[in-house]
């Protein structure tokens, strides 16, 4: 009896799994499913948004330029000094030891010289020994001059007046050239670095402004003045740095900033979602949806905003662009599209 009922199952078994192979063949063989903008064309806005962050105007970690340990501090926390004032110093009993005995042995020379020049004056010695002698004494006065600037290196002063941050050492500590005593900051006028796609540096000129917006302050814009740009492009990046100057003082050092360039006049482009596009080591590229079937179009690119790209060459007002499912969509192949979405969608993502 159980054999028979195991007989009667194994047909239904094996159309059971002939369904399911036929099924999955079926589904692979169907075309991708894809959702699809139309290209078209957009008021933009000739303003360039792009990260930049505040730098102070002079910035220094104050540091040792030699070894040895802290017999002075003098870190006030937060307060603005003077150029010039001693923040630190490091025990120097050696070398003072050894620049008196320099001193001793200069002196010693010195006599020994003037009365070597006072013989040879009278021919009591010859011009050799003068010269030996002379000579002991610009050695020794090179030697005191070394010991001096050694001994100049052991104090560590303010290089500009400026505000001192947290102290990151304690008076007693043994000190390296690598050891950071506290950071220095003069924060009278301040900057915003940020950095520029290649194919906007025409846009960029000493003497323009621009509009900054910190993250603290949402909303608020302060005006700066772009007085530099470094003199390359940046090999990995492809973008350029450029410093403006704030007109107003109301934010920290190191904090976040929107910088809004502007371009000039509101222009008609064409733009897509920046999802769309597959990015290739050489080029960029967009699946089009043309009867029925993807295809595959090179493009260029131009003003990026939000989730919109601009698009230069490559796609017309009209065209449908895949958005998603782009993995999918092969060139030359049917596709079947599921939904036609509008831009307005894409941007507000963003805003």
């Amino acid at each position: 009896m159980k054999i028979e009922v195991l007989l009667a199952m194994i047909p239904i078994g094996l159309v059971a799994c002939t369904e399911k192979k036929d099924t999955f063949k079926q589904n692979n063989q169907s075309p991708p499913i894809v959702d699809v903008v139309v290209a078209q064309t957009n008021n933009l806005a000739a303003t360039i948004e792009l990260n930049g962050s505040i730098v102070s105007n002079e910035f220094v970690q104050l540091m040792p330029e030699t070894s040895g340990r802290l017999i002075f501090l003098n870190v006030p926390e937060g307060k603005v000094v003077s150029k010039g004032t001693v923040i630190a110093r490091i025990n120097d009993a050696d070398l003072q030891a050894q620049l008196r005995k320099t001193q001793v042995q200069l002196d010693m020379a010195e006599l020994s010289e003037e009365r070597l020049r006072k013989l040879l004056a009278v021919n009591g010695v010859n011009q050799a020994d003068f010269d030996l002698a002379q000579n002991q004494v610009n050695s020794l006065k090179a030697d005191l001059e070394i010991t001096k600037a050694l001994i100049d290196k052991t104090v560590v002063t303010a290089p500009f007046t400026g505000r001192v941050g947290l102290r990151q050492i304690s008076e007693g500590a043994f000190v390296t050239s690598s050891t950071v005593i506290a950071t220095m900051q003069e924060t009278n006028q301040l900057k915003v670095d940020f950095n520029v796609p290649e194919e906007y540096i025409a846009y960029i000129k000493v003497g323009t402004m621009v509009d900054v917006e910190v993250d603290k302050a949402e909303g608020v814009t302060i005006q700066a003045r772009i007085v530099a740009t470094e003199p390359q492009v940046d090999v990995t990046s492809r973008n350029i740095t450029v410093r403006a100057v704030l007109q107003k003082n109301t934010v920290s050092p190191g904090a976040f900033a929107k910088v809004y360039l502007h371009q000039g006049d509101v222009r008609r482009v064409i733009q897509i979602p920046a999802n769309s596009i597959i990015p290739e080591a050489k080029a960029k590229k967009v699946i089009l949806v043309r009867n029925g079937k993807a295809e595959q179009v090179e493009v260029e690119t131009g003003v990026r905003q939000a989730s919109l790209v601009e698009i230069t060459r490559g796609v017309s007002a009209g065209d449908t662009v895949v958005v998603s499912g782009v993995l999918f969509a092969r060139a030359g192949r049917p596709v079947k599209v599921r939904d036609v979405k509008g831009l307005d969608a894409f941007a507000e993502k963003t805003l």
